[in-house]
């Protein structure tokens, strides 16, 4: 019985150890610029015409969807967004596509009439790589006081009693 304890002993010693550099790497500030509670970082994107900034939309409530044109479950949550934004328009909702590929992007807009909402697309993903998203949909609820407040993995239905009273409470 003692010689298995002690040959578990130097496993028992380094786990901890262990658990400790990853917790550690896993919680930084510094790993995940988005996390909740923190300021949002700020972007530019130049979309043609357009200049769409995250401080522009200091003062309101922004909800940022980061989505592509061939992701499926993001396509399908864009009905709802937009019927958010319509349903409250003090909100902003920030829509930033993924796509690298411009021509497939307005494509998608345009034969989906997409529209009232703010669209930007980043090929170059810095913006989502600003705030630690590397799959959508991600989307951030950001307060009046640009500061992260709620994280949303996954498609959601915007329009649902749930996140509705959730962002009129902000």
């Amino acid at each position: 019985m003692r010689f298995r304890f002690f040959q578990a002993l130097p496993a028992l010693l380094v786990l901890p150890l262990v658990l400790v550099c990853v917790l550690a790497g896993g919680c930084n500030d510094n790993t995940h610029p988005g996390a909740i509670g923190h300021p949002a970082p700020n972007f530019t994107i130049h979309n043609g015409a357009e200049t769409v900034s995250l401080k522009q939309y200091r003062g309101h409530v922004v909800v940022l969807n980061f989505w592509a044109s061939w992701c499926p479950p993001c396509l399908e949550e864009f009905p709802s967004l937009i019927k958010l934004q319509q349903e409250m328009p003090d909100i902003r909702v920030v829509a930033v596509s993924f796509d690298t590929d411009k021509q497939a992007y307005d494509q998608y807009l345009l034969q989906n009439r997409i529209g009232g909402i703010t669209t930007a697309i980043d090929p170059t993903q810095k913006t989502n790589r600003k705030f630690g998203t590397t799959r959508p949909p991600e989307t951030y609820i950001i307060n009046r006081k640009g500061v992260i407040v709620r994280k949303f993995i996954g498609p959601q239905d915007w329009t649902s009693p749930e996140i509705v009273n959730y962002l009129k409470a902000l």
